[in-house]
Order: C-alpha cells, then sequence, then structure tokens
C-alpha cells in the first residue's frame, strides 16, 4: 500500500513534467529520427530556402552517429545531447564534390559546427546557432 501511495503521485508527477511548454516532449529527443531543410533564418533579417528539400537532410541514429546530405555532397559524423535542448556535432566527414552555384552547402557545413541547442515545435526541428547566429528550420523527412 506505502508503494501505491508513492508510486502514483511520482508518476502523475512525470506525466505532468514530460510534456514541453512548446508542445513537444521533453523526452522526445532526436535519436532515430530524419529531417530535410525548409529555411536557414539568419539574424540580419535575411532568410535562404533550398532549391529542393530533399538535398539538405540530417538523420540522427540511435547510437550517436549522423548521415547527412548537403546539397550534392553526403556525409556522416557524430552527434551529442549533453542536456535536454543542447545539441553538438562532432567531426563530419563529407565528399567534396562541388555543388553549383547558388548552393547552400558551404554554409551548412560551417553552421552545423555552432549549432548549440535544438527544439521541436508543431512537428518541426529548430536549431539554434551560437551567439543568435541564426535559426535553421526543418521538417520531417519522407520515409
Amino acid at each position: 500500500m506505502v508503494f501505491m501511495l508513492v508510486l502514483v503521485p511520482w508518476l502523475a508527477l512525470s506525466v505532468a513534467c514530460s510534456t514541453a511548454p512548446d508542445g513537444g516532449s521533453a523526452g522526445d529527443g532526436l535519436a532515430g529520427t530524419s529531417w530535410r531543410l525548409v529555411k536557414i533564418r539568419s539574424m540580419d533579417d535575411r532568410s535562404y530556402t533550398p532549391d529542393d528539400r530533399s538535398k539538405y537532410t540530417l538523420a540522427f541514429e540511435a547510437d550517436g552517429r549522423i548521415r547527412v546530405r548537403v546539397d550534392c555532397n553526403r556525409g556522416q559524423g557524430s552527434w551529442s545531447e549533453p542536456e535536454p535542448g543542447q545539441l553538438t556535432f562532432g567531426r563530419l566527414v563529407t565528399t567534396r564534390v562541388m555543388c553549383p552555384p547558388g548552393s547552400l552547402h558551404d554554409r551548412f557545413i560551417r553552421d552545423l559546427g555552432a549549432v548549440r541547442s535544438y527544439r521541436i515545435q508543431d512537428g518541426r526541428l529548430y536549431l539554434s546557432l551560437m551567439a543568435d547566429g541564426g535559426i535553421y528550420e526543418f521538417e520531417p523527412a519522407p520515409r
């Protein structure tokens, strides 16, 4: 009986605290998810959109690996979530094909190293760059 008196309130509190105020779950995480780029918003009010969303993708593996497609290149590396909502990428190894003019390749690769946090809101992934450098918006990639 004492066990139930402790367990039931603890379960109720766990459920109440598991929904984040932004509409996502605090424990959702990124493992096993895949995303494609919708828009890059820089803090100088400029926006960049890919010519084809499927050319810019992130696939977060449960073992801490990440697979990326960045326009005409593909690669892989590592990712970690040191604390909920924080995100860091390790070294990324990619192919080195020269992408056509207008590609977001160089910006995307450079900015992955500056990602410091993320949030999932309304089914979209938002990656925030350090020092208010910008926000990357992704939608779920089709399976």
